[in-house]
């Protein structure tokens, strides 16, 4: 009989441990799930972080690298404004790498009236083209960058690089062009009062400017000074690096040399 005794306080005793055992396998179980759910929300976060990249301000070399129809998110200086109408403003912009032009975005009357030269801007909106000019497309939402540093960028000489493949890396960009021969001055629709189609010649080539109406109007001094060029006039030119099946300067200033 107290064999028996022993035998099955033997018995109690060894379920006793094996229960102890359980009960802190199952702590480190809970301890070590711990652990687990706060490495899934450390990755979380960074995928969060990663997503929130895609909204992020791009450099300029980012935008160009974007492909087109991509949502692009850019900070750039206003240069100039082209046109407003129906709530939609096109203008010129640029930072120290690169220059942005921005066509029909969203823009009150009141709001267009304070994108004055330098006004620095966040642009959200979808990179496009449209017969070789890169833009962003009609719709973009923009903001005005409140306390921001100014800035309006000086012409660069782009007379060496006309005619070259090297010349739309600086697309949009505000631009010189010094020692150009006028070779024929053309109104559209045969008068003064809508835009002006220019043809300059420099060593040998011929290249398509034009006076954009929008961009500087019939009362503007460069209007009226190209209005009165005459065939064999050498002029310097500044203007901004549009596009149009082919490079085609919207000219913003001239000055007769010769």
């Amino acid at each position: 009989m107290k064999k028996i005794l022993v035998v099955l306080l033997a018995l109690v005793l060894a379920l006793a441990m094996v229960a102890c055992g359980d009960n802190g396998d199952a702590k480190d179980t809970e301890t070590n799930a711990g652990t687990d759910t706060t490495l899934d929300t450390t990755v979380d976060t960074a995928a969060d972080t990663e997503g929130g990249d895609v909204a992020a301000v791009m450099s300029y070399a980012d935008y160009m690298a974007a492909e087109l129809d991509a949502p692009v998110v850019i900070e750039a200086y206003v240069q100039a404004k082209q046109s407003w109408w129906d709530n939609k403003a096109t203008i010129y912009t640029q930072d120290q790498d690169g220059a942005y032009f921005i066509y029909e975005m969203v823009c009150s009357e009141e709001d267009y009236a304070k994108l004055v030269p330098g006004t620095k801007i966040r642009v959200n909106g979808f990179k496009t083209a449209w017969e070789g000019e890169v833009e962003i497309a009609s719709g973009a939402t923009f903001e005005i960058i409140e306390g921001a540093d100014t800035y309006v960028a000086e012409p660069v000489d782009l007379t060496e690089v006309l005619g070259t493949e090297e010349l739309i890396n600086y697309q949009n960009q505000l631009a010189s062009f010094k020692g150009m021969t006028v070779e024929a001055v053309e109104f559209k629709n045969g008068e003064p009062g809508d835009d002006i189609y220019v043809t300059l010649g420099l060593g040998g080539a011929s290249y398509s400017f034009c006076v954009e109406f929008y961009l500087t109007g019939t009362d503007t001094e460069v209007y009226q000074t190209v209005s009165a060029l005459e065939v064999g006039n050498v002029v310097d030119v500044e203007g901004f690096v549009y596009w149009y099946q082919g490079v085609n300067p919207h000219i913003t200033a001239v000055t007769v040399v010769g």
